[in-house]
C-alpha cells in the first residue's frame, strides 16, 4: 500500500502580545514570498477564577508587610506560585499552538514577544509595592517571563520585538513603508475572522517580521 504523500512543511512564526492574564497570539507563515495568518487566538496564563495565576502581585499588595515595609515571606511565596501557575499555563499553551500549526504543514521556527523599555526593573515585587500603579504594569512583565520560560521548555526560538519601534524595525526587515504595512495588516486578518483588533495586528507584524528574517 503507497504511503500518503507528505508536503514539506512552511516555516511560520507565533506573535505574542502580552497583557494581564495571558497573551493574544498570532501565527504567520510566508507562502510565495507572502505572509498568511494561520491562526489568531488567545492565550490564558491566569484566569479570574485563580487570584493566585491572574494576579499574584495584586494579591502580595493586599497582604501584610513586615516591620520595614516590605514583602513578608508569604507574599513572596504567594507570589513565586503564581509565577509558577503562570508558567505551567503558558507552555502549555504554546505546546498547543505548535501542534495546531503543525496540523496546518506549519513548523513554528521562532517566537516573537513583543515587549517595552521595562528591562531596568529586577525586583517586580519590590517594585509592585512602592506605588499602587505599579502592581499592574508588574503583572504584565510577569506574563512576560512567563512566555519566555515557556519558549525555552518548547525548545522553540525566542526573539524579542520592542512594540514601540516595531514599526520602523519590520519596515527595515520588510522592505515596505510603515504605510504600505499598515495597509497589508487589516486584510491580513480576513482569513481568521474577528477580533482583529491593534493587538492582533502588532503581534501579526511581530510574527511577520519575525519569520521573515528566518525565511
Amino acid at each position: 500500500m503507497p504511503r500518503p504523500e507528505r508536503y514539506p512543511s512552511t516555516i511560520a512564526a507565533i506573535g505574542l502580545h502580552a497583557h494581564k492574564g495571558g497573551a493574544v497570539a498570532v501565527g504567520v507563515s510566508i507562502e510565495r514570498g507572502e505572509p498568511r495568518v494561520v491562526l489568531s487566538v488567545s492565550l490564558e496564563t491566569g484566569t479570574v477564577d485563580d487570584r493566585l495565576s491572574f494576579e499574584p502581585y495584586r494579591l502580595a499588595a493586599e497582604m501584610a508587610r513586615d516591620a520595614s515595609g516590605r514583602a513578608t515571606d508569604e507574599a513572596r511565596a504567594t507570589v513565586a506560585e503564581g509565577r509558577r501557575r503562570q508558567e505551567h499555563r503558558a507552555t502549555e499553551g504554546l505546546q498547543a499552538i505548535a501542534r495546531q500549526l503543525e496540523a496546518m504543514a506549519c513548523k513554528p521556527v521562532v517566537i516573537a514577544l513583543l515587549v517595552n523599555r521595562a528591562g531596568w526593573i529586577t525586583d517586580l515585587l519590590d517594585y509592585s509595592l512602592a506605588w499602587a500603579e505599579h502592581v499592574p504594569v508588574a503583572e504584565a512583565l510577569a506574563v512576560r517571563d512567563a512566555f519566555r520560560a515557556a519558549a525555552l521548555r518548547c525548545g522553540i526560538a525566542l526573539v524579542e520585538l520592542d512594540e514601540k519601534s516595531l514599526p520602523d524595525r519590520a519596515a527595515q526587515v520588510l522592505g515596505q513603508s510603515v504605510d504600505e504595512m499598515t495597509a497589508r495588516l487589516k486584510p491580513l486578518g480576513m482569513a481568521v475572522g474577528k477580533p482583529w483588533r491593534k493587538e492582533q495586528k502588532l503581534a501579526c507584524l511581530a510574527a511577520w517580521t519575525a519569520v521573515a528574517q528566518k525565511h
